[in-house]
């Protein structure tokens, strides 16, 4: 079994256990909207064998004119039982490389009450830098038999934010690249606003990881990067970004530090950045 205490597992370690009946490995990865090819034309091309696609577009509330807003339990079962998941899976995600999404898909499964998971530190480009083995093709797993109970302190809403705008009770870190945080180019989702939410701080998601060998950094590096962006690891923090998936990032990264009970703002930037959204700042 994979250590309790750090929600990341190597490569060497998911080779030893890539034939254990309990451990279901899921391909995350996702790219901004128009960017070819599709994650799941790469997962057909790719994939670590065994693995089925976790599509965030798709584990998500269709309904909801967001782009992948959290599911209903309902769904969030249904979509991971067809990934061949149940209760007592230990869940491995990982993505294609620069650790979009895979913390996203680790999160949502805490957020739902599976604590058995795990993110595949490096992911799938360390994987085939090790000359490890991949497989092609559609995956079939399985069905899975899975129960799902959101709790609701995982997220938090727009409505809570505006709220934390004059109570400051919990901190606000942004994962987005620096120039857009300080408002200076546009987003790349139309029609959105540029800045940041009043008060909120800055640590951009890739700069927690090292570029050459796409693993995470060690925890001193990850404690002085939080600690220079201005966050006080001891009081409350909410995480957030362009759409609530490199947000999860820095979730990771502090669930490494030990911070627990850290929530993530799901509508992030695509709902706050809206014409019509609560006030912005610049800088």
């Amino acid at each position: 079994m994979a250590s309790t205490n750090d929600p990341l597992v190597s490569t060497a370690w998911l080779a030893d256990h890539l034939d254990d009946p309990n451990v279901r490995v899921v391909d995350a990865t996702f790219k901004m909207p128009g960017v070819l090819p599709l994650p799941h034309d790469d997962f057909l091309a790719a994939h670590i064998p065994g693995a089925a696609f976790f599509d965030v577009d798709t584990v998500a509330d269709t309904n909801n004119p967001l782009p992948h807003m959290f599911p209903d339990d309902a769904r969030f079962a249904r979509e991971v039982e067809k990934l061949g998941i149940s209760a007592d899976s230990l869940v491995v995600v990982y993505d294609a490389g620069g650790w979009v999404a895979a913390p996203r898909a680790w999160w949502m499964f805490l957020s739902f009450g599976h604590d058995k998971v795990r993110v595949l530190d490096g992911g799938l480009q360390k994987w085939r830098a090790e000359g490890r083995p991949v497989e092609s093709g559609p995956a079939s797993p399985r069905p899975g038999h899975f129960a799902a109970r959101l709790d609701p302190a995982f997220i938090r809403t727009r409505a809570q934010l505006v709220d934390n705008l004059a109570a400051r009770g919990e901190q606000v870190i942004d994962a987005r690249a620096r120039p857009r945080f300080a408002g200076s180019v546009a987003e790349p989702r139309p029609g959105l606003r540029s800045g940041h939410i009043p008060g909120s701080l800055n640590l951009p998601y890739n700069e927690l990881f090292d570029a050459a060998t796409g693993t995470m950094k060690p925890l001193n590096e990850l404690r002085k990067l939080f600690e220079t962006a201005g966050l006080d690891l001891a009081r409350p923090v909410v995480t957030t970004c362009g759409s609530g998936v490199s947000a999860a990032v820095l979730s990771l990264a502090l669930y490494r530090l030990g911070v627990r009970r850290s929530a993530l703002y799901d509508g992030s930037w695509s709902e706050w950045g809206a014409a019509d959204g609560p006030p912005i700042a610049h800088g």
